[in-house]
């Protein structure tokens, strides 16, 4: 079974709120035979767009293909939150890696915010981007330790946007009666997924780079060929930026980047009661293993994700399955109807950090951004766009990280996985 197809129809976007309020593009062209390219991107989400956007303001024939529309996957699914930093906090990296090298993670993370928020100017993306993210902590220990990194982050990396929260503080932005404290990064912020992918594709377009929707890639053949149902696209080089959907066209990127389902859900607009759910426009995250987030939408519901699967199919009835974190966070919404559900496909690796490569001769890959990607895809986008065109310090610095197989393989990783986060599951409930 393909994922591809596994819960969606060909070229359409699932329904969801983002789907539902955004002004589509007029779609692009599929691929009509074969044709000459100085290198293809396989996948039209942030990854994707982003190189194709680079390479073509550097002048190369650049040729993006994608098997539904732009925006399709993760892109234009998710709670829409641009973060500072790795997945990973940079005490952890510190430990990992060294000193220097998290460093150099740290400033690529703070190019990668700085790069969303060119891109939104220069490209007028009209995307409703906001600053704030609000870090909420389930224990008095998370948010003793929370406190904490937004020390370190103050003195060992000069970033002094992240202010740290009381019980009483956070309960005066988020009517969330289990929170007990945590932190408000004031150099993040949150944004329309869908708007800004559409906005990506617009610009990548205007560069000059040549998108085709509904040509599904079928195989990546030796000497960089890429073998659609809809032609051929025989390039110098080969982007791949499938993400949690690139299937088997690299079982070397598979074995390292293994694809989980998240879901969200639209509330019905809460009028006067949104104020007292969220009192300042801000998204928030939330320190369970499986993450709780949320935010407003600009009409005043509450777009709220939680709740993971592993395999290929989505759950008949996801309104039930989100409902119930939901209402752990915000109990008072018992009443409130839910508009929109729908779930989509990310990656993670077991580092939770991004797995970029170069898989084969002529080949590169990024993927795996564990739910860290609006930004970091955005920003590897870029840097694939630089390493096409030999500038790798970038590119190398992602492509040292670490990034173990999945235990089990392909047949065995997604069940251990399940088993996994059941016990993590477990932890969050009896508070171990």
């Amino acid at each position: 079974m393909n994922l591809l197809f596994a819960n969606d129809r060909r070229g359409a976007y699932p329904a969801s709120w983002y789907a539902e309020t955004t002004p589509p593009l007029p779609p692009f062209a599929p691929l009509d035979g074969d044709r000459r390219a100085d290198v293809c991107i396989v996948g039209g989400g942030y990854t994707g767009l982003s190189a194709a956007l680079h390479l073509a303001r550097a002048g190369l024939d650049t040729v993006l293909v994608e098997a539904h529309r732009v925006g399709f996957g993760a892109s234009g699914r998710n709670g829409g939150q641009v973060g500072s930093g790795q997945r990973l906090h940079q005490d952890a990296l510190e430990a990992m890696l060294g000193d220097g090298h998290a460093a150099k993670l740290w400033h690529l993370a703070e190019a990668a915010r700085g790069l969303v928020s060119d891109l939104i100017r220069d490209h007028a993306i009209a995307c409703d981007y906001r600053p704030g993210i609000v870090y909420a902590e389930w224990s008095d220990r998370g948010t003793r330790e929370a406190h904490a990194y937004a020390e370190k982050l103050r003195r060992d990396y000069e970033y002094d946007l992240v202010e740290p929260l009381t019980r009483d503080q956070l309960h005066a932005i988020v009517a969330a009666p289990g929170y007990r404290g945590g932190v408000i990064d004031w150099g993040a912020g949150h944004l329309n997924p869908l708007a800004y992918a559409l906005g990506l594709a617009r610009a990548a377009a205007a560069a000059g780079a040549t998108i085709h929707e509904t040509t599904l890639v079928e195989r990546v053949d030796a000497g960089a060929v890429v073998v659609t149902d809809r032609g051929r696209i025989i390039a110098d080089r080969v982007i791949l930026a499938a993400n949690g959907y690139l299937g088997g066209l690299d079982r070397r990127v598979a074995a390292r980047v293994m694809p989980i389902n998240n879901y969200m859900v639209a509330t019905e607009p809460l009028g006067p009661r949104a104020a007292s759910v969220l009192a300042r426009d801000v998204a928030v995250a939330d320190s369970k293993f499986v993450v709780n987030y949320f935010r407003l939408s600009p009409d005043g519901r509450l777009l709220f994700g939680g709740g993971e699967s592993y395999g290929y199919r989505f759950p008949e009835d996801i309104r039930a399955l989100v409902r119930k974190p939901m209402l752990q966070v915000f109990p008072q919404l018992s009443d409130v109807a839910l508009t929109h559900a729908w779930g989509g496909t990310l990656a993670i690796t077991r580092s939770r950090l991004p797995y970029l490569g170069a898989p084969a001769p002529g080949i590169y890959s990024a993927s795996g951004f564990s739910g860290h990607g609006v930004a970091m895809a955005t920003l590897a986008g870029r840097v694939l766009a630089e390493a096409v065109r030999g500038e790798a310090e970038a590119f190398e610095t992602f492509a040292r990280l670490p990034c173990p197989p999945f235990p089990g393989g392909a047949a065995l990783r997604a069940p251990l996985l399940a088993m996994a986060m059941a016990w993590y599951a477990l932890r969050d409930t009896v508070g171990l």
